[in-house]
C-alpha cells in the first residue's frame, strides 16, 4: 500500500474521485480534498519521495490551503440575504 503513495496517478485518480463525490454530496467539502490531491499528484511528480507520512502530511496541508482558498472565495461571492427597499407590486 505505501508503494502505491508514491505514484503521481494514484493521486490524480484519488482527485478525479473525491471530486466526483463533490458533485454528488455538494458543499465544498470534498472539493479541498481533491485540489489537494490533484496537487500531491503534481508534488510526487515533480520531487518523488518514499517516505509515506511526509507524503500524507503534505497532503493535509495542500488539503488545508485549498479549503481555506475555497472558503475566501466563496464567502466574497455570497453577499448574504437581499434587502429589499422597493415593492414591484407598488407604484
Amino acid at each position: 500500500m505505501e508503494d502505491y503513495l508514491t505514484l503521481w496517478w494514484v493521486w490524480i485518480s484519488a482527485g478525479l474521485i473525491l471530486g466526483v463525490i463533490e458533485l454528488l454530496a455538494s458543499g465544498f467539502i470534498f472539493l479541498g480534498f481533491a485540489i489537494g490531491a490533484l496537487a500531491m499528484a503534481v508534488f510526487v511528480f515533480v520531487l518523488p519521495a518514499a517516505n509515506v507520512p511526509a507524503l500524507l502530511a503534505m497532503f493535509a496541508i495542500l488539503s488545508l490551503i485549498a479549503w481555506l482558498g475555497l472558503r475566501l472565495i466563496f464567502r466574497r461571492q455570497s453577499g448574504g440575504a437581499r434587502i429589499v427597499k422597493r415593492d414591484i407590486n407598488e407604484n
